[in-house]
């Protein structure tokens, strides 16, 4: 009996009105392709930008797949990855009967794309010391609040155990605090220089766009010692990470946040913590709690 092919990979993407940004996309999408050339890979936009995510799954029919994994290449869970991908796919599949696919989750704010990001920050900083550096990390911005929260996720994440004075949150669209007010809480709080780091995959529109609202608020206030960061781009690890979720999505390993996990992830300054049983904890400040039971009761044990 013939082993069956594993699933093909459809990576989804947002979709830029700028070209380069969009191109960076389907070169990623290419060498995804080159590093595992076990699996047909492709992909495609939601919206803005060919291919349409509908032409990528037709091309994958063609190369005679009949099963995939679709991993959309975003950094938190809005509304695209939420409604319109699975709403797309789902249109897919009544157009090609018989195709049946798993859906994998969003990227970030994963310990491998955190590291990046800190890259980017020495990159424009060189041998500052972190404790003078605030940085605003900016986010895409959504109506979607969950959406918005990752982002100050992620900027908590970033700041745990790395050394910077700060590390603020601003976004370029559709939430507050937009970009120039993130500059000013920076500021208010006493930053003695600030980094604007893109919580972006690739170049486009709107990265494009918080370098000039950078550089607009920096001129104004000539006083400040502002840099830009450069966005994520396609590094070793992002290529990694998506080969990761296309694993998760496949086998069914639907997680919780556990690539943030203190307990098995290795983060800056807790790295002793990695793989340490966990016991029942004391909470003194539960309304719940036995006074003079040690654990009060409870059984907060984490399973990993």
């Amino acid at each position: 009996m013939t082993t069956p092919p594993p699933p093909a990979l459809l990576v989804a993407g947002h979709g830029t009105r700028d070209e380069a940004g969009a191109e960076a996309f389907r070169a990623f999408v290419r060498e995804l392709g080159r590093r595992h050339p076990e699996l047909p890979v492709a992909g495609g936009f939601i919206e803005l930008s060919p291919p349409p995510l509908g032409e990528a799954v037709t091309e994958l029919v063609e190369r005679g797949v009949r099963r995939f994994a679709a991993v959309p290449l975003m950094l938190v869970s809005a509304g695209h990855a939420k409604g319109d991908i699975p709403a797309a796919l789902a249109r897919e599949q009544e157009r090609h009967p018989g195709v049946s696919y798993t859906y994998g989750r969003p990227l970030g704010p994963h310990p491998a794309l955190l590291n990046v990001l800190e890259r980017r920050l020495d990159e424009v900083l060189g041998g500052t010391d972190r404790s003078d550096v605030t940085v605003l990390l900016v986010g895409r911005g959504s109506t979607d609040p969950d959406a918005n929260a990752e982002v100050y996720k992620a900027a908590r994440l970033l700041w745990e155990g790395r050394g910077y004075a700060g590390v603020e949150t601003a976004f370029v669209s559709l939430a507050a605090p937009d970009v120039p007010a993130g500059l000013d809480r920076c500021a208010r709080l006493g930053a003695r220089r600030i980094v604007v780091l893109p919580y972006f995959l690739f170049t486009g529109i709107l990265p494009d766009r918080v370098r000039e609202q950078t550089g607009a608020w920096a001129a104004a206030h000539p006083e400040a010692d502002v840099r830009s960061a450069d966005v994520i781009g396609p590094e070793p690890e992002l290529l990694d990470l998506v080969m990761e979720r296309y694993a998760e999505a496949v086998e069914g390993d639907l997680r919780m946040n556990c690539d943030s996990c203190v307990y098995r992830i290795a983060l800056p300054g807790f790295e002793d913590k990695v793989g340490l049983p966990q016991q029942p904890h004391f909470h003194p400040d539960d309304d719940g709690h036995h006074h003079g039971h040690p654990h009060g009761g409870h059984s907060h044990s984490h399973a990993h």
